[in-house]
Order: structure tokens, then C-alpha cells, then sequence
């Protein structure tokens, strides 16, 4: 089959703590686990459709995460803001550990902020309304089509712009023991 983009854009927002079916925290397995899984299983297939382009969809809310790795599922506490941030800092994290494994290979990644967007996860999650789902879509449309970007691979994106992520999210040592957790999990709920 044909891809040559793969757009991971699933989140969710839950205010009080859920665990699923396979053992961990919802936020967490939705907005992370899931994006690198499913991002594994189709590499080989956009392998296959090089050139091509990995885009994954984070967070502002990244500025303001940390990676708890004794409280990946709020084992300790839940704070509904902290998983959300943890999560989409994670994203920023997948994303750059994934450039540096995919680079000279033809296929780039990269992450970005869509926004403050009228989305059902922002009305439920926050209580506020945001803007258009078309001003939302337009840095992920721009990272999976834009010439200029083409070959810039292991950014985020804030409205179509190269911007600098946290500070945090550059940690080459927490970058690298997430993946290898993140790896395990991911095992782990694969053989339950």
C-alpha cells in the first residue's frame, strides 16, 4: 500500500484517572503508547513509499511536562493537566528519538502544536472553545506537504514555524530511557 505521510493525531484528556484493559493509564496509552506503536507498525510500509514523512501531533502543554517514571500511570497521584503534559512532552521526545534513528533514511519526523483549538478534547478537558479545526490542521498539512520542509527532520512546529521546544525535551539521557520504557510497555501490552 501507499503511505508516504503518516499523520498521528489521537488524544485524549480525562480528568479523572482510567486504566485500560492493558494496564495503563488511558492518557498515557492514548496519546503515547498508541503514536509509537502505531507508528512502529507501519514503518516498514513508509519505508517502502520513500521519500516520506512522519508528523506527529504534541502540545504546548509539553512546556510544562515532566517525565514521572514512577508515576507513568499516575500510580502515585493523578493530576489530570500533569498526564496530559507528560504525555505530550513524551510526544516531543518520540518524535526527536525517532529523527535520530530515521535520519539519512529518507523519512522525517517531526511534532508540533496545533494550536488552541475548538475541539471536543479542549471544550470537555479545559471548558473553553478554541479555534477553527482548519487553523488546527494547518501546521500538521504544512509538515506532511510542504516542499520547504521536506528534508528538516526531529522539529516542532508552532503555526508552520520551526520554534524551540522545552528546555526539558532535549534531554538526551531521559529521551532515550522513555524510549526504552515506552518499548517495554508497549511489549508488554502486545503479549497480555
Amino acid at each position: 500500500p501507499d503511505l508516504s505521510v503518516l499523520v498521528n493525531n489521537a488524544g485524549v484528556y480525562m480528568s479523572e484517572q482510567v486504566m485500560t484493559e492493558d494496564g495503563y493509564e488511558m492518557t498515557w496509552q492514548v496519546n503515547h503508547l498508541a503514536m509509537m506503536l502505531l507508528t512502529e507498525q507501519l514503518l516498514l510500509t513508509v519505508k517502502d513509499n520513500m521519500p516520506a514523512r512522519i508528523v506527529n501531533v504534541s502540545s504546548i502543554a509539553h512546556m510544562r511536562g515532566s517525565i514521572a517514571f514512577d508515576n507513568l500511570n499516575g500510580e502515585r497521584e493523578y493530576d489530570a493537566y500533569a498526564a496530559y503534559a507528560q504525555s505530550k512532552l513524551a510526544n516531543v521526545f518520540f518524535t526527536y528519538e525517532l529523527a535520530a534513528k530515521l535520519h539519512g533514511s529518507g523519512i522525517t519526523a517531526n511534532c508540533l502544536h496545533p494550536g488552541v483549538i475548538g475541539t471536543k478534547l479542549l471544550r470537555e478537558g479545559f471548558g473553553i472553545d478554541g479555534a477553527s479545526v482548519e487553523e488546527g490542521a494547518a501546521t500538521s498539512v504544512h509538515l506532511a506537504s510542504a516542499d520547504e520542509v521536506a528534508d528538516v527532520s526531529g522539529k516542532y512546529f508552532v503555526r508552520m514555524q520551526q520554534t524551540p521546544s522545552s528546555p526539558t525535551s532535549y534531554d538526551l539521557e531521559l529521551m532515550r530511557r522513555l524510549w526504552d520504557v515506552s518499548e517495554q510497555q508497549i511489549r508488554k501490552a502486545m503479549e497480555a
